[in-house]
């Protein structure tokens, strides 16, 4: 009797653990790549819901360092040298933060990772911080958003959410020709 109770709870107590496991983020995990000739780009992201908020201005303050989604700071992985947005990029990863303004939004290039939200995100370690404007849509983006829109050479990394829309232009390099 006793092995049988032992059995049983051992059963329950791993369905359990398998269920916890198995739960959603509240804001999912998601992943925006693209490429180019021998150039990779990735972007991890995690994606918070709107959820009837005010987003920009209120749930995420004008004027402050943001983490660029929900969860993780957002990271970015390029294999190759690129220039983004005007700015040389050595390939490498790097996490993106983001500094929203009602007009532009500063977007910033740190060599930290693995940092949760933006609580211990140091300037001294910002590669690259460039502004860039945003564009109010018509359409609103439930969950915040990243796209690499390619067009030959060229690219734009896109975030939305909301209302709000900003385009990072980029510029792969040309392959070397090979001996």
């Amino acid at each position: 009797m006793r092995n049988c109770f032992v059995l049983l709870l051992s059963i329950c107590l791993l369905n359990t653990g398998q269920s916890f496991a198995q739960e959603q983020r509240v804001s999912p995990l998601s992943v925006a790549s693209s490429r180019y000739k021998d150039t990779y780009i990735k972007v991890v992201y995690s994606q918070p819901q709107k959820k009837g908020r005010q987003i920009f201005g209120k749930l995420v303050p004008y004027n402050e360092v943001w983490r660029t989604g929900a969860n993780e700071a957002t990271e970015l992985t390029v294999t190759t040298d690129i220039t983004f947005g005007g700015n040389e990029l050595k390939a490498g990863t790097y996490s993106i933060f983001t500094i929203p303004k009602e007009k532009v939004w500063t977007i910033v290039v740190n060599a930290d990772l693995g940092l949760w939200g933006s609580y211990n995100y140091n300037p001294k370690r910002d590669v690259i911080r460039f502004d860039v404007p945003i564009e109010e849509t018509e359409d609103v983006a439930e969950a915040f958003t990243v796209n690499i829109d390619p067009n030959n050479n060229r690219a734009n990394l896109i975030m939305r959410w909301d209302k709000t829309k900003v385009s990072v232009p980029i510029l792969y390099p040309e392959p070397k020709p090979k001996p």
